[in-house]
């Protein structure tokens, strides 16, 4: 299969959008894109994480509590969510409800995050092998508690972005 090298949907420092580059433009020089995260939660309120595979360009074969990835140049997030959740993960024709919107930056990511939510997910889960190297449903409070173990292989983005989410949601009673 020959590399694509995508185009990526560009943001400024407002959150809005501000132009385009080349996927491998932006991680050479760090340029402030646009991603989604998508939690997969079970009907029992279990997490999905994934490890990543070892050829990811950022964050190689750490764990994940969402799905997601880069906004294409032109692409609207929730339709970026709808299509990551379901290369990732082979979530499919379910609902996807926007939880957070926020911004991450580190030495090897600067982007717009636009979190959302897919819940009740009974069906299977299919991973794409570029992608995730393993997966498997974790009880939400264990989550948690992971997130609060430094020794947790998690990449740092879902951790600032997502954990604090995760944290409401354990603890408040469903």
């Amino acid at each position: 299969m020959a590399y694509v090298d995508e185009i990526v949907a560009l943001y400024d420092r407002d959150g809005n959008p501000c132009g385009s580059a080349p996927r491998s433009r932006v991680r050479r020089d760090n340029l402030h894109h646009a991603a989604t995260a998508v939690v997969v939660l079970d009907p029992a309120g279990q997490v999905y994480v994934h490890r990543r595979t070892e050829s990811k360009d950022v964050y190689p074969g750490l764990y994940d509590v969402c799905a997601g990835g880069v906004l294409l140049a032109g692409e609207d997030p929730y339709d970026g969510a709808v299509r990551e959740v379901e290369e990732e993960l082979g979530v499919s024709g379910v609902p996807v409800v926007p939880i957070f919107r926020g911004a991450y930056e580190d030495s090897h990511t600067s982007y717009e995050a636009f979190g959302y939510l897919v819940e009740g997910w009974a069906g299977l889960v299919r991973w794409q092998p570029e992608e995730v190297a393993w997966g498997g449903w974790m009880p939400l409070q264990e989550v948690v508690a992971r997130l609060d173990d430094p020794g947790w292989p998690l990449v740092p983005d879902s951790h600032a972005l997502v954990g604090p989410w995760l944290r409401d949601r354990a603890a408040s009673p469903r």
